[in-house]
């Protein structure tokens, strides 16, 4: 029976800040198919995400708050060998109700993940390739990897503009926030020997920072919409876009008086709200532009 320290450390509800990902993948899809649809989210969510946060949690052995957790318990090695059991779970769960490739592509995400923690690798005690890396295969990566699977896409049919133009948006937004969520732990990267890029920047610096990259990726997002989809849309995401930009700048304005403002609390509520107004945008656009409703209520 899993200890409690071990479903804690899984941190199931944090694989919502990633929901978004997977959404605007699915709002992107010309060619939907459903079954696919709902593995590939239990999949990701239930599997793949939950056993990344353990494995790092495992290696990272943090004493204070982390992502979705804000008093971490003591870690034991039941979390290490659930997190690879729940990697294998997915392995199997795609080759079975997918296809080979997308399980490769869990494989292949899956040990990137694991790369950021582990000792032998430890990205995240480097700032740049950290940023990089992490940002490219939680956005680009995993966005490429939903609609092939979603869309039942040979690789090799997934370099047309229209589809490598969101996933590099979402990678753009990955860039913006990552700096974000390390912004409150300077103390325990210092203790563990880890240079983060928001160590590296300095508090006021990587809120600088990611206002310079999330303005990039918001450009990025409205030039896709209105290319791809219409000016309508374009517009949409700027409103969307609204809420979040004021907590931002009003958490900002707190934090350039008074350092300490960079904390949790308002780090998991910067990032809640990005992802339910991200969450709430791509839903709507997949009923818009795919007349869903149509389909429901008809």
């Amino acid at each position: 029976m899993l200890s409690k320290s071990t479903i804690l450390h899984l941190r199931f509800p944090f694989s919502f800040f990633l929901l978004p990902i997977f959404l605007f993948a699915v709002a992107a899809s010309p060619n939907l198919l459903i079954n696919r649809l709902q593995w590939v989210f239990i999949i990701l969510h239930l599997f793949v995400y939950p056993a990344s946060n353990g494995y790092n949690s495992y290696f990272d052995n943090d004493e204070q708050s982390i992502g979705g957790l804000k008093h971490p318990p003591p870690v034991s090695r039941q979390l290490y060998w659930t997190s690879l059991f729940l990697d294998l779970l997915a392995i199997v769960l795609a080759v079975y109700f997918i296809d080979v490739s997308f399980a490769v592509m869990v494989l292949i995400y899956g040990l990137v993940s694991k790369a950021y923690s582990h000792p032998s690798v430890r990205l995240k005690k480097y700032a740049i390739a950290g940023w990089v890396i992490t940002g490219f295969f939680q956005g680009f990566f995993m966005f490429m990897m939903c609609y092939a699977a979603l869309n039942k896409y040979e690789l090799a049919n997934l370099w047309q503009v229209q589809i490598v133009s969101p996933a590099a948006t979402t990678t753009l937004m990955l860039w913006a926030n990552y700096p974000m969520t390390q912004v409150y732990q300077h103390e325990e990267d210092k203790r563990h020997g880890d240079m983060t890029l928001s160590l590296l920047l300095g508090i006021r610096g990587t809120f600088l920072f990611a206002a310079g990259f999330f303005g990039l990726a918001v450009l990025a997002f409205v030039y896709y919409f209105s290319s791809f989809h219409s000016a309508r849309h374009g517009a949409a995401f700027l409103l969307v876009m609204t809420p979040i930009v004021v907590y931002f700048m009003f958490w900002f304005l707190q934090v350039w008086r008074k350092p300490a403002k960079a904390d949790y609390a308002h780090t998991m509520v910067l990032n809640m709200l990005s992802s339910t107004c991200l969450s709430a945008f791509f839903i709507w656009l997949l009923f818009d532009i795919r007349n869903v409703g149509r389909y429901l209520f008809d």
